[in-house]
């Protein structure tokens, strides 16, 4: 028994057996084992009279294959071992369990040790009387030349079979559902495959179970795109992709490859597959740029799907699969089916252009923060002392984000940057709106609120009382009138906020530890000019800071977790050294 880098712990040998037996047990509801071999069977089968759909591939896939084995989708999945073929005889017996007389419909990826076993069995239950067919997924477009002239793909030209098997899986297991004959079957099965593409990319590779490192590496900071699911090496390397560029490189490769036949509606179902470890909220982030760029091309994405179907164990990376629909093919993708990774309920599809306005954005969305901008010539003084703070913060997010995953979630430099772009952009709206220029004090109460709806989170909450609370005094001022005795009495305000609302005390490790010196040394100052006096309190800051490093955590999730702060200055104290000292360079005596 071994640990792989992905914290898993496996006995390497008996993984095959050990998983289908836990999925057979989680899922009895829906799937049993088949006797003697490594395969599962749906309980609905064998069902007199219905043609059997029986699908199968290496183990380190899932969903695919046995999690997509239930009424509506496949009936039965022999799986091999990991990135393994199953054997013939697997195949056979799982085959066997699920004939119901009908005929057999076989349908896996284009691979050699598939098409050879899956072939081996196939001949062996034709041999015993039972009428079987075979339907090849070949639906990567990365790895061999187009169909010619319009045709349908020829499985000789070894593109392989990737996500997009989903498709033909769930057209065959829809067809063979509701009673179809199997030639039925295999020709709808093979129209779903002839107007499949896919395209993936991936930015890690994978650890098999029991390896102490992975099969095989992509470069930090690169992208192998059209890498397969075992590895197979892509069509090239390419660095810094952002998502929407991600989202542009998938879109691109699939739509000059689309089939367009005369019976084409505009619908094309939409699948964006993770391959492992990709986050969901990752793959929407995908997803979003995927939509808008099919819809510009006039393509109306039907029942889209982002989830995990073929997988990769921990290999980082998506693929996006398209099937161009007609009415047949439109008809069978929206039968119910029930299996334990997948399930559609019937009903009607509704477009996602009923509530969307032509560009793709919904019509009733709140208003997203504006991305950070430079400085403005005509920034007033609030606009431009956010705008330092900003600046200043944000040169030190890494540096933030690392302070506060020692005790924390580690989010801490994102959420403040991101809260102090929307602050910006709401104190320049304030500032320079059409009702023309505001206060200061009203700019920073916008920005406030701003901050805080933009950043979430306690720090979010807190900083946005900051703000709010130093421009409600502030906003007191005539004519705008600023003084080091206002601006004190700003600090104490803010401050009384900040303890009230989070509850903690100075010493325990917050921003508090700074805010607290800040305003007495603002307070011991007003004889001075603001610009003097404010930098004077902001150096007292920055040291009372750098000394929470002493301090061990006493609020929140960093409380529970005892000295491991200890040696490490706070992030929110860190923060506000950083941001009060580059508004303190914004004042003028």
């Amino acid at each position: 028994m071994t640990t792989t880098p992905a914290g898993s712990v496996h006995h390497a040998e008996t993984f095959r057996e050990d998983w289908l037996e836990g999925l057979a047990d989680a899922y009895a509801r829906t799937v049993r084992r088949v006797p003697g071999a490594f395969g599962v069977v749906g309980r609905h089968m064998p069902r007199p009279g219905k043609v059997a759909v029986v699908i199968g591939g290496g183990s380190g896939h899932y969903p695919a294959f046995a999690g997509l084995v239930g009424p509506g989708l496949a009936d039965a999945a022999a799986i091999g071992d990991v990135f393994a073929s199953p054997s013939a005889e697997q195949v056979y017996r799982t085959a066997r369990a699920a004939d119901g007389g009908a005929g057999v419909l076989m349908t896996y990826g284009n691979y050699a040790g598939d098409v050879m076993h899956f072939g081996l069995a196939a001949r062996r239950l034709a041999a015993e009387g039972t009428d079987v067919r075979t339907v090849l997924v070949t639906d990567d477009v990365a790895s061999g030349p187009p169909p010619v002239d319009g045709q349908e793909i020829d499985p000789s030209r070894d593109r392989r079979g990737v996500a997009g098997d989903f498709f033909v899986f769930k057209i065959a297991g829809a067809s063979a559902d509701r009673g179809d004959d199997l030639g039925t079957v295999a020709r709808l099965a093979a129209h779903a495959n002839a107007m499949t593409r896919t395209f993936g990319a991936a930015f890690a590779g994978c650890t098999l179970p029991g390896a102490a490192a992975p099969l095989f590496t992509v470069e930090p900071g690169t992208t192998e795109l059209g890498m397969g699911i075992h590895g197979e090496p892509g069509l090239r390397t390419t660095h810094g992709l952002t998502a929407a560029g991600l989202a542009d490189a998938l879109v691109d490769n699939l739509l000059a490859e689309l089939p367009r036949p005369a019976t084409v509606t505009g619908r094309v179902a939409v699948l964006l597959n993770g391959l492992g470890r990709t986050k969901y909220e990752e793959m929407f982030v995908v997803y979003r740029q995927v939509n808008r760029r099919l819809r510009a091309a006039g393509l109306q994405p039907y029942r889209p799907e982002v989830g995990e179907f073929v997988t990769s164990f921990d290999m980082a990376g998506v693929s996006l699969s398209l099937m161009v629909l007609d009415d047949e093919l439109t008809a069978l993708y929206d039968a119910p089916c029930d299996t334990p990774a997948f399930r559609s309920l019937p009903g009607g599809h509704t477009p996602a252009a009923d509530d969307r306005t032509e560009d793709g954005d919904a019509t009733d969305t709140a208003q997203v923060p504006a991305a950070r901008t430079a400085p403005g010539a005509a920034d007033l003084p609030a606009t431009a002392a956010l705008q330092a703070a900003l600046d200043a913060v944000a040169a030190h997010e890494d540096e933030l984000g690392r302070l506060d995953a020692v005790a924390g979630d580690g989010d801490h430099g994102i959420g403040i940057v991101r809260g102090l772009r929307a602050a910006v952009a709401a104190a320049r709206a304030t500032e320079t709106g059409p009702a023309g220029p505001r206060s200061a004090g009203a700019a920073l109460l916008g920005a406030g609120l701003a901050l805080a709806d933009a950043s979430g989170g306690a720090s979010g909450a807190l900083y946005g009382a900051l703000l709010a609370e130093t421009g409600a005094v502030l906003a007191k001022a005539p004519d705008d009138a600023c003084t080091t005795a206002l601006l004190a009495d700003a600090a104490d305000a803010a401050h009384r906020a900040v303890a009230e609302l989070g509850g903690a005390r100075v010493g325990e490790k917050t921003l508090l530890d700074a805010l607290e010196p800040f305003r007495h040394a603002l307070r011991a100052r007003t004889a001075d000019g603001p610009a003097t006096a404010w930098r004077a309190a902001a150096g007292a800051a920055t040291r009372a800071a750098a000394a929470t490093a002493d301090l061990v955590p006493a609020r929140g999730r960093a409380a529970r977790m005892g000295d491991l702060g200890l040696g490490h200055p706070d992030a929110g104290a860190t923060s506000l050294a950083l941001l009060l000292t580059a508004v303190g360079e914004t004042l003028h005596d």
